[in-house]
This record gives structure tokens, sequence and C-alpha cells, in this order.
């Protein structure tokens, strides 16, 4: 077959559509189709909600199964047939006569999903054979991030012009017509190395050498596991925080008196995350990757504290949301790169896969906890609380700075 030459940047470009495109179709069109959806099914839009974050947990059990296929046969490969798979299940959700029918649908849709998502692009870039995977992340974080921007308008513009189920089959097409071709393109493509992007074959020749953060783990094998379990554990917090405050934001600020000015404030979040990307893109490769975690994590518990104090001050809520909107920008790129600067390449997809897990049990958990505290001991309780949880997921990863930390009585390389 046939393989066309694609530059690095290239690469970035057409994963960036395709994660604009998956993530649309996916994950944000939801927010814009639940009420339609209930209508249509003669159900609650809060159970429709519910339907949808169980079908995101059984996404999280699958995604270490397709973290592993990804490191043997090649993320874009995955990614490819991922495309199919999703194009066909958005048509058959968009099909479904009735409940069941939809709730079953909308599982395996969920169960798929991982295969083009986030994780799936890092593997396709860290696979991609040369250095700089750190810095195309973050390029694509930036690409991706115009998601809800472009397909919250767009769903609803498409949802004014027909039903529900009209818009998922538009959808449908878009995976099926954009995203699988150029998958399948990226998976045929030679890299810069002369290879095939996928770096998984058992029994390839070996690739030169990459920069030594990206080719070997920099951890003792005594505290890797430990490591790996700490990062997980910290992410997967910082991700609950995170998940409980974006779902509950608007009425978080509104039940501390901010009024009207809740939603004007709440605007300024995303605005945050582009403008922390855009800084990373400039520094990506010059700052040790833990150390831009640390100052990400700290965002979380800072943003919560902050506007728990200074309530009902508008300037204090628009500080928590820019805080909110740097760590959650940077938490993006740090879930790609800080695997790879710890851990290596190897077995990077199936590493990513057991943190997606972890992360999308507790996130799906968030926003049911955080209304509940919201409801029974009020806004601030329920800040504080939340930002609790962020200082435990900041603690994390200052044990791994310690662990990291070079022992002062060990003996130097080649002394007994």
């Amino acid at each position: 077959m046939l393989r066309l030459p694609l530059s690095p940047a290239a690469i970035v470009w057409m994963l960036g559509a395709t994660q604009i495109l998956g993530y649309g179709t996916v994950y944000y069109s939801f927010a814009i189709l639940a009420e339609p959806i209930a209508r249509s099914l003669g159900l609650s839009v809060s159970t429709v909600f519910g339907l949808f974050s169980l079908s995101l947990l059984v996404g999280g059990v699958v995604a270490p199964f397709l973290g592993g296929r990804m490191d043997r046969h090649g993320a874009p490969t995955v990614m490819a047939i991922g495309s199919v798979a999703v194009a066909g299940l958005l048509a058959a959700t968009a099909w479904a006569p009735g409940i069941v029918g939809f709730a079953i649908a909308l599982t395996a849709l969920q169960t798929a999903a991982p295969a083009i998502l986030y994780d799936a692009a890092f593997t396709t870039l860290v696979q991609a054979g040369d250095t700089g995977a750190r810095r195309r992340i973050t390029h694509l974080t930036l690409i991706a991030g115009f998601a809800s921007t472009l397909f919250w308008p767009l769903t609803s513009w498409l949802a004014a012009h027909m039903d529900w189920r009209g818009v998922l089959l538009v959808f449908a097409a878009l995976n099926l017509v954009v995203c699988a071709p150029a998958h399948m393109l990226i998976a045929r493509a030679p890299s810069r190395t002369g290879r095939a992007v996928p770096l998984a074959e058992p029994d390839a020749p070996a690739a030169p050498a990459p920069a030594a953060s990206e080719a070997a783990p920099l951890l003792p094998e005594a505290i890797a596991g430990r490591v790996y379990g700490l990062m997980t554990l910290g992410f997967a917090l910082s991700g609950f925080m995170l998940s409980a405050l974006l779902a509950q934001m608007v009425p978080a600020l509104t039940a501390l008196g901010l009024g009207s000015a809740a939603l004007v404030v709440s605007t300024l979040f995303g605005p945050a995350q582009v403008i922390v990307r855009f800084a990373d893109m400039f520094v990506a490769g010059r700052r040790d990757p833990l150390l831009v975690t640390l100052f990400a994590m700290a965002m979380f518990p800072l943003a919560g504290v902050i506007l728990a104090a200074t309530a009902p001050s508008v300037a204090g809520a628009a500080v928590f949301a820019v805080l909110l909107g740097f760590g959650s920008g940077l938490k993006s790129i740090l879930q790609g790169t800080l695997p790879l600067a710890l851990f290596g390449r190897a077995a990077y997809g199936a590493r990513l896969g057991r943190m997606t897990l972890a992360r999308q049990f507790l996130a799906a958990a968030a926003p049911f906890l955080f209304a509940w505290i919201l409801e029974r001991l009020g806004a601030t309780a329920a800040l504080l609380s939340i930002a609790a949880v962020g200082i435990a997921g900041l603690a994390c990863f200052v044990e791994i700075a310690r662990l990291r930390r070079p022992d002062p009585n060990a003996a130097p390389p080649g002394r007994p």
C-alpha cells in the first residue's frame, strides 16, 4: 500500500482536527442533545445524564485494554478502527427505538470512544518515531481545546433544523468520512525515522534513539510502582475536583451570591485554558514536567480557597475561574507528558489507559457528591471540601518529587 510522507506538524494538525470532531461528537454534543433526547424517550434530563455518566464509566473500564492494543498494533491503527466503530455506534444510538436500546447503544459508543480521544492521540505522537513528543502534545491540546467552542453552537444549530437522531447521524458521517481516513493516513505514513508511525511491532528494527527523557524511564525500579500509583491517584483527585466544579460552577457561584455575574465569570475558564497552553507551548522541553505539574495541581485548591474566602466578590470569582482554567489547561497536557518523562515510551498506551480508568471512576461520582454537599451544607462548605481533595492530589505529586530527589548518602555512579 502507498505510504504518503507526513511531517510531524501535519500529523499534529490532522490529529487536532480529529480530536475536535471526536470530542465534539461523542462528548460535548450531549450537553445540548440531552434535553431533546429526554423529551423523545420520555425520560428526565437527569436520567439521560445518568446514563451518559454510566457509559463513561464503562468506557473507562476498557481504556487499559485499548491502551495495550495501541502499544501492540500502533495507536493510529486503533484510532482508524475506532473511528469506524464510533461512526457505526453513533448511527446505532440515533436509530435506537427505545430507552433500553438507547442505553445499550450509548454505552457501546462510549466504550469505543477512548480509541479516538486524547489517550490514543497522545500515544500516536509518542510512537511517531522521533523526539519532541511533549511539544507536539502541547500543540495538539491547543488545537483540540476548541472542541467545545465549536461543537456547542454547531450542535445547537443542527438541533434547531433536525431532531437529535438526525444530528447524531450527521456526526456519524463526520467520523466515517473525515476521522477514519485521516487516522488511516497517519497509520500508513512513514515517520521521520523512515518507519511507519506505529512503533509497536514485536520484531521491528530499532529506530534511532530519542531523547533520554522520552526513551527510557528515569526512575529506579524500586520506586517506579509507587510513583505510578501516586501519579495516577494525583491526576484522579484533581480530575474529581475539576469535574465537580465544572458540572456545578454556575449553581455554586449563584449560591455564593454572585447572581447574574455567575454566568459571565464562568466564561473566563475557557480563555484561561487557551492562554496557559500557549504559554506552555513556548516552554515545553525547557521545564521539568513534574515541576509544571506541581504548579498546575496547586491551582485547583488555591482557586477553591480564594473563591470561598472572597465570595460574593466578582473579582475573587474571576480569579477563581482563571486559576481553575490554568490548572485544567495544563492538566490536559501533563496527563500525556508526565508519564512519558517518568517512565519513557515503553507500554505508554497501556499506562495511560490505566490512568484513565481511575480518573473516569472518580470524575463520574464528583458532580453528584459536590451537589449533595452544596445542597446540605452550603456553597462555602462544598468549596472547602473540594479544595481539600485538590490538596490531597497536590500532595501526591509533592511525594513524587521527594521520591525523585537523589539520596545524598547514595554512592556516586561507578563507586561501590
